[in-house]
């Protein structure tokens, strides 16, 4: 599955540098607000130590990672739900990906101008929250009077829609984010899903922080953690200018070593990547042989079918079974056939769980 994550915040708190660094794009990173006029768009190819090992012990022609598609957003200001800046823009934008990264600066440096004259993450956070939801609130008003004026005409259907709308928008009219709706009832997560509403998207927090606050943050930092800290919501550190400059850098080698040095375990493009899949719920199975290893993003909880109907309709439409090797026994005894022969190799149906990191081959018959 293709997954697709905004990076958003306020003008000037280092969203296109990220952008720059993860994706190892040319975004304009100006120091004056709206230098990404345009959405710009990279993929980011998803690391996993996994997939390097199997390849190692298969040797196949070809290795397929999963990727990331992130999207810089242009900069949003206040009155965004309104159309001020490029908030139509920015809004449309955010409406078509699965989950938001928010950027927020979290560092002072007199070089580069905030928006609004001084920094403060917390505020920042509660402008775009208030933009947001401002415009969630409208389209929820506008489904509330449809839902309404269908309703008088006495069919159950409508009222109850109708009912579910009100709920919805009261919930959000109490500055609360639509992504901490609780639906009860299935038609609640029914129209949830139909609203597209930007306040249901799942986030991400990226304190951009300076090269002294990556490894323990700072007052700025301990402030926002605690500002989110009801919102359910994942918050990582990350100093873009690290980033950048890991990005410049043309070997594993050499991102390795300057990583030691900055006493760093990892790029902070694994930690968001990481963060987005634990956002998502999203977990990764493999298909290793001769031609080809790869790895392919599932939801948690998706049955054998599902999973072979990521890599064509046809498998999932005919499925027959599933072979299934986790991905320790493979690694363990060092190659499918050894894994057979010792009796590890799994046959599996229609009602299989597929775990993360399970190394599967489908039968399928159309």
């Amino acid at each position: 599955m293709a997954l697709k994550c905004g990076i958003v915040g306020l003008p000037n708190v280092g969203k296109s540098t990220l952008f720059n660094a993860l994706t190892n794009a040319k975004a304009l990173a100006a120091n004056y607000p709206f230098a990404t006029k345009d959405p710009n768009v990279g993929v980011i190819t998803v690391p996993d130590e996994r997939l390097d090992k199997l390849s190692e012990l298969v040797t196949p022609q070809k290795v397929q990672p999963t990727t990331i598609e992130i999207v810089d957003i242009a900069g949003l200001i206040k009155g965004a739900s309104q159309g001020e800046g490029l908030g139509n823009q920015f809004l449309a934008n955010i409406r078509e990906v699965d989950a938001i990264v928010h950027v927020v600066r979290c560092f002072q440096n007199d070089n580069v101008v905030h928006v609004d004259g001084s920094v403060d993450p917390v505020r920042d956070k509660e402008i775009i929250d208030t933009e947001l939801l401002l415009k969630d609130i409208e389209t929820a008003e506008k489904r509330t009077d449809k839902y309404r004026k269908m309703a008088k005409s006495g069919k159950k259907e409508d009222q109850i829609m109708a009912e579910v709308s009100q709920r919805i928008l009261d919930h959000m009219n109490e500055e609360k984010p639509a992504r901490t709706f609780v639906c009860e009832k299935p038609e609640e997560e029914e129209l949830l899903k139909e609203l597209y509403l930007l306040t249901a998207k799942p986030i991400l927090y990226v304190c951009n922080v300076d090269e002294d606050s990556v490894h323990n943050g700072n007052d700025m930092t301990k402030a926002f953690t605690e500002a989110v800290k009801n919102e359910n919501a994942q918050v990582i550190l990350i100093s873009a200018g690290i980033e950048a400059d890991i990005a410049e850098l043309d070997t594993k080698e050499e991102r390795q070593e300057f990583l030691t040095e900055m006493g760093l375990k990892e790029p902070g493009v694994n930690k968001v990547i990481s963060a987005c899949y634990r956002l998502l719920n999203l977990i990764t199975y493999f298909t290793a042989g001769e031609k080809e290893v790869r790895a392919w993003t599932i939801p948690v909880g998706t049955k054998a079918p599902g999973a072979a109907g990521v890599i064509h309709t046809d498998f999932e439409k005919g499925f027959i079974r599933a072979e299934v090797i986790k991905y320790d026994d493979f690694v363990s005894f060092g190659s499918e056939q050894a894994v057979k022969e010792a009796g590890k190799q799994g046959v599996e149906g229609k009602e299989y769980v597929v775990g993360d990191g399970d190394v599967m081959h489908f039968r399928f018959n159309v």
